[in-house]
């Protein structure tokens, strides 16, 4: 079976979801080594002798490498079996890990963080299209719930464990006891995994292939304005709260953690329901979370509608990401690898523009502005998607 030739009709194994499992795993250990530093920047940035500015800019750095590797990795994969690319990524974030939870100083840190960048950005250009190949098409929306579930976890435990944790046994002991999970998940991979032979060579003219076709540049403008209008706004949701909703740390972690447990609902009931018919809800997670954003605006000084609106905004934040790899599952079916490289590109280029406008508007105008800017994007991204038919690919 080559890179593109599903078999939809063929049952998924249970050695097969064995393997989307340990994809999960590995998507929960990236989120929580991307993000766990925000939670323990202060006493990282004393630790090593550095501002917290800097400190920040180190954690930023894998945003950026993200980018650049997720561009690069099916040329420079080559012919590798992706396989054997995936374990090779899994024992890259060990490393960077170890070195993190040992670095002696700044510029170690940062090396670190560029490792893990790499890592992020060459798992996320793969997975869906590895997903593709280990289940039937029709069950890859499934797949894709489980894998974006560990996501989820990570996003709604990821933080408020490493500040515990943190004052228990130091920043760098947090950092140490990831190290033993993503060394369970490197052999899991070994195990799990099936071998996923490469299929014929990709050159970067393969982006300008798909480029040139319409319906996908819609696309990609459509995910570019919904993750830019969801991290216009989830990156300063924390002065928001303390500012307009009056929100003390308590709170604020028990309105962060029900956003990420609504964000595991999300993954795993979208990956239930998005069926042969995707392109209808492309517009939906933008709708939905312009509309919460908006409404946080009149409803956020009460912290119950706040908690409310944020569980359906987490909620759908996670469905986000399964409705849109479940569209570049059916549409760009030929070239998932490819495909997949420049989704989490523009992914990873909105996410880092959406916290720049985001800060740019606070910092001007005020945080009423940030959220009012976000569902302004999130309204263009609804008029781009609308009921997806322009972002279908054209059905002989």
């Amino acid at each position: 079976m080559t890179n593109s030739a599903i078999d939809s009709t063929r049952p998924a194994t249970a050695g097969a979801w064995g393997a989307v499992l340990s994809m999960s795993l590995c998507v929960a250990m990236l989120i929580a080594a991307e993000f766990m530093p925000v939670s323990l920047l202060t006493p990282m940035a004393e630790g090593l002798g550095a501002t917290t500015g800097q400190t920040g800019q180190a954690i930023s750095i894998s945003g950026f490498l993200a980018v650049a590797t997720s561009l690069l990795v099916t040329t420079l994969a080559g012919r590798l079996n992706r396989k054997s690319v995936l374990i090779a990524l899994t024992a890259l974030m060990f490393v960077s890990l170890a070195m993190v939870a040992a670095a002696p100083s700044f510029l170690v840190l940062m090396v670190a963080r560029a490792l893990l960048g790499i890592c992020i950005g060459g798992f996320w250009a793969l997975a869906t299209s590895v997903l593709m190949r280990l289940v039937p098409i029709d069950e890859v929306p499934r797949a894709l719930g489980i894998m974006y579930g560990g996501q989820a976890i990570a996003a709604a435990f990821a933080a408020p464990v490493g500040s515990y944790l943190g004052d228990i046994i130091g920043w760098r002991g947090v950092f140490w006891a990831l190290t033993p999970i993503v060394a369970i998940n490197l052999v899991w991979h070994v195990v799990a995994l099936p071998s996923l032979p490469a299929g014929a060579p990709r050159s970067f003219s393969t982006f300008g292939e798909l480029l040139g076709r319409r319906y996908f540049r819609r696309g990609l403008l459509a995910v570019a304005l919904s993750w830019g209008s969801a991290f216009t706004m989830f990156t300063y949701l924390r002065p928001f709260l303390e500012q307009v909703t009056g929100v003390d740390v308590t709170m604020l972690s028990a309105l962060l953690l029900a956003l990420g447990c609504a964000g595991f609902v999300g993954s795993s009931v979208s990956g239930r329901v998005v069926g042969s018919h995707v392109e209808r809800l492309l517009c939906l997670p933008a709708l939905v979370m312009g509309a919460c954003t908006l409404a946080l605006l009149f409803l956020g000084g009460s912290w119950i509608a706040a908690g409310l609106l944020l569980a359906v905004w987490g909620a759908m934040n996670t469905a986000m990401s399964v409705i849109w790899m479940s569209w570049m599952s059916r549409n760009v079916e030929d070239q998932p690898e490819a495909a997949g490289s420049l989704m989490v590109a523009v992914i990873q280029a909105s996410i880092l523009m959406g916290a720049m406008v985001g800060g740019l508007l606070l910092d001007y105008l005020s945080v009423t502005a940030t959220f009012a800017g976000s569902s302004i994007i999130a309204l263009a991204a609804v008029l781009v998607a609308f009921n997806g038919k322009r972002l279908s690919k054209p059905r002989a």
